[in-house]
C-alpha cells in the first residue's frame, strides 16, 4: 500500500505548449525521462534559458513551461 511519502506523484507542466504529465522533479530528470540525449536539445523552463550544467538543479513544478529547441551553433 502507498503512503503519500512513497506515491508516485505526477505534475503537470506545459512543453511546447502541450501539457503532459511528468514524475520527473528536475529538468534533468525530466530531459532524461524523454530518451533524448542532452547535447541535442536546449531547454528554457517558464521563459529562462537553463543551461545544460545547471538541468539538474532546475527544479520542476506544477503549471512550469518548458521549451525544448535544437541548439544553435555556428560561427
Amino acid at each position: 500500500m502507498s503512503t503519500p511519502d512513497t506515491a508516485l506523484h505526477t505534475i503537470t507542466v506545459v512543453v511546447n505548449g502541450n501539457p503532459e504529465s511528468t514524475s520527473a522533479r528536475t529538468l534533468q530528470a525530466w530531459v532524461e525521462a524523454r530518451g533524448v540525449l542532452p547535447a541535442a536539445v536546449a531547454t528554457a523552463v517558464n521563459g529562462q534559458f537553463v543551461p545544460r550544467s545547471q538541468r539538474a538543479q532546475q527544479p520542476l513544478n506544477e503549471g512550469d513551461t518548458i521549451l525544448t529547441f535544437q541548439p544553435i551553433e555556428g560561427g
